[in-house]
């Protein structure tokens, strides 16, 4: 498996489906914004993400640089998109019962786009390497983590507004703000332990089973916590 025939696409996060009415134009538009985005961490994987120009990317792809730019307003964005689609997910999973069961619902999820992109790869050995290559790459390069930081801000905001609004509170508020930053925390501890049992010979099964149990054992740290906190079904 060489880095120019994989599809970065579950690495970068979930994955989704295109809808069942999507027209020509959705289509394209879906397909170019995936070429740029996997042709770009391709470049990033083999040579550092600083070291490559988004001109490059561009060219790579056969458009122009403000084409680029008029599907990922930065250059981080093209490696990191994934918090879009959480963030959606995250959404409608809070207005249930219990917020916990819905973002272990979110992470099983996207587990699970992951393992079923390395039980599609011809070598096991290179897929797993691919995986904490990624994970190194962003932890290596101070802007991706910025953007990063960046963009579970917005995520935690969104949850605690959710959630404040379950409760009747402020989304300022200490309580819904500590509550969505938890949640959004077992996000990381998925994300560690995924890269921890991939170290391993482990079979998939056994990875879903290791980092599952991982995530399950921190949000019942979190679900006692909430507790106390006065969730109401929420009237959207």
């Amino acid at each position: 498996m060489s880095a120019r025939s994989v599809s970065w696409t579950a690495l970068r996060g979930p994955a989704g489906h295109p809808p069942a009415d999507e027209g020509l134009r959705e289509r394209k538009k879906r397909l170019m914004r995936q070429q740029l985005s996997d042709t770009a961490t391709e470049l990033f994987m083999e040579r550092g993400f600083d070291a490559v120009r988004v001109a490059e990317i561009a060219e790579a792809c056969g458009v122009s640089e403000k084409t680029v730019f008029n599907y990922f307003p930065t250059k981080e964005s093209l490696v990191l998109d994934r918090w879009e689609a959480t963030t959606v997910s995250l959404r409608s999973g809070l207005a249930d019962a219990s917020p916990v069961d819905a973002v272990l619902r979110i992470l099983a999820s996207e587990l699970e786009d992951v393992l079923s992109w390395l039980a599609g790869q011809e070598d096991a050995a290179l897929a797993r390497s691919a995986v904490r290559r990624f994970g190194e790459l962003v932890s290596a390069t101070p802007s991706l983590r910025a953007h990063q930081r960046d963009a579970l801000d917005r995520v935690v905001t969104v949850a605690a507004e959710i959630l404040a609004e379950r409760a009747g509170m402020s989304a300022d508020d200490p309580e819904p703000r500590i509550a969505a930053t938890a949640l959004v925390g077992l996000w990381d501890v998925q994300a560690r332990s995924l890269r921890a049992h991939l170290d391993g010979d482990q079979g998939l099964d056994e990875v879903r089973d290791g980092v599952s149990a991982a995530v399950h054992r921190a949000a019942r740290v979190i679900d006692t916590g909430l507790g106390s906190y006065p969730f109401t079904p929420s009237q959207s």
